[in-house]
């Protein structure tokens, strides 16, 4: 994890790799992304590098979070204080992500993002259905937890894993045993984590150049007061009120928790998948900031599904746009409604690129907006999607670190060392 023998930590050679990857990425952008470069470099060896760096990620999502949480939920001697963490931690998730979008449509009716702008053409964008509240509810619960860990269902996966969890203390010396086994695997595992977070810098390189090299700062020209209104609310919300709700709960520095975090954030932004960073953001959260894996276990993969505050502030944005650049007046009640249907659509919305889109349809369906008007921000969307992602995760882990100190479970001594 030090990176001792070359000198660097770990977090500098990632921001090192990330930076090499936009510089040439960008390069190859100006330069005219064809020929061999296109076809053997970054269509092949980056592709190659990227895909196989989210898999190996990927790979480890699902058996970490099933024995992380089945260890941490076995190993609790109150199991009603299971019950308390997890009425706690969706209220919280809950606040912060109606805040998100609550801040992003005030200072969104400040800037007028689509205020005078000109469409060249109508663009098109193909929604998806929303779930019913009845379709969300019942889906949290698995019939068959073996093809909710095959198809990476998240919130089945927690509920069968607590409820195993749950088993194991109710079963005495037969559930110490197995929670024995279930240690021994969550320590492997998280050697395995260990091992991948190494290989990041090239895999970040790789990820980067392959984005930047595609898409450059080109696409952001047409689009430039709404992609700058996005990316600052994004940047306040993740400093300013993380911080400032991290100081208020628990008394501990901010700066030393975005200096620890830091790296995860680089990971969630190369990958854009919430989901993805799972594995590296319980393990930094429990070996750098302190938390308990009975809490980190936990809160992580829940809030990986459910909290999206950086989705939500781009709906917020997106919304007011694009009733400007329509002429539609949603009024008040229209953004009452924004807040609480997106505030309803993180739940149980998998944490995969893009599926910010598929929720803002959710939501222009619900206050009377076209649709179509997503396909303004298609072309900005891949470069904030990897912004809100960081935003999301460290809001997993804000949210962590106050619920850890809630329960009396987070180390100070381990979160005020230094680096």
């Amino acid at each position: 994890m030090s990176g001792k023998g070359s000198g660097l930590g770990l977090t500098t050679k990632i921001l090192i790799g990330m930076a090499l990857g936009i510089t040439i990425g960008c390069i190859i952008n100006l330069t005219g992304l064809n020929g061999w470069i296109k076809t053997y470099f970054i269509e092949g060896m980056m592709e190659i590098g990227g895909r196989v760096f989210l898999s190996s990620l990927k790979l480890l999502v699902v058996p970490m979070v099933f024995v992380s949480l089945v260890s941490g939920a076995g190993a609790l001697e109150d199991i009603k204080k299971l019950g308390r963490m997890g009425s706690r931690t969706f209220l919280l998730y809950a606040l912060t992500t109606a805040l998100a979008i609550g801040i992003a449509l005030f200072f969104a009716e400040l800037v007028d993002p689509g205020k005078g702008f000109v469409m060249s053409a109508p663009s098109y964008f193909e929604s998806a259905e929303s779930p019913s509240l009845v379709d969300m509810i019942s889906n949290i619960f698995p019939s068959n937890p073996i093809q909710s860990m095959a198809q990476g269902e998240m919130l089945q996966i927690i509920v069968f894993a607590l409820l195993f969890g749950i088993g194991m203390t109710m079963s005495g010396a037969a559930g110490k045993r197995v929670l024995s086994t279930f240690n021994d695997l969550n320590e492997i595992i998280m050697n395995i984590v260990m091992l991948l977070i190494e290989l990041a810098p090239y895999g970040v390189f790789c990820l980067l150049t392959k984005v930047f090299a595609e898409q450059g700062f080109s696409a952001i020209a047409p689009m430039a007061k709404y992609f700058f209104t996005v990316l600052a609310i994004l940047i306040f919300h993740c400093f300013i009120v993380y911080g400032s709700l991290l100081k208020l709960f628990t008394g501990l520095n901010p700066i030393k928790f975005f200096r620890k975090f830091g790296e995860v954030m680089v990971f969630a932004f190369s990958t854009a998948s919430s989901n993805a960073t799972i594995p590296v953001s319980i393990e930094v959260t429990e070996k750098k900031l302190g938390v308990h894996n009975s809490v980190a276990a936990f809160t992580i993969p829940f809030g990986a599904t459910i909290n999206m505050d950086g989705t939500a502030i781009m709906q917020g944005v997106a919304t007011v746009f694009v009733a400007q650049a329509y002429g539609i007046d949603i009024g008040l009640s229209g953004y009452m409604m924004v807040i609480l249907t997106a505030t309803l659509a993180s739940i149980g919305t998998a944490g995969v690129p893009g599926v910010g889109l598929v929720m803002l349809a959710m939501v222009f369906k619900q206050v009377g907006l076209p649709v179509e008007g997503i396909g303004m921000i298609l072309g900005v969307d891949r470069l904030l999607d990897m912004v809100r992602t960081a935003i999301n995760v460290t809001g997993d882990a804000v949210v962590t670190c106050i619920i850890a100190n809630s329960e009396k479970q987070i180390d100070t001594q381990i979160f005020n060392e230094e680096i």
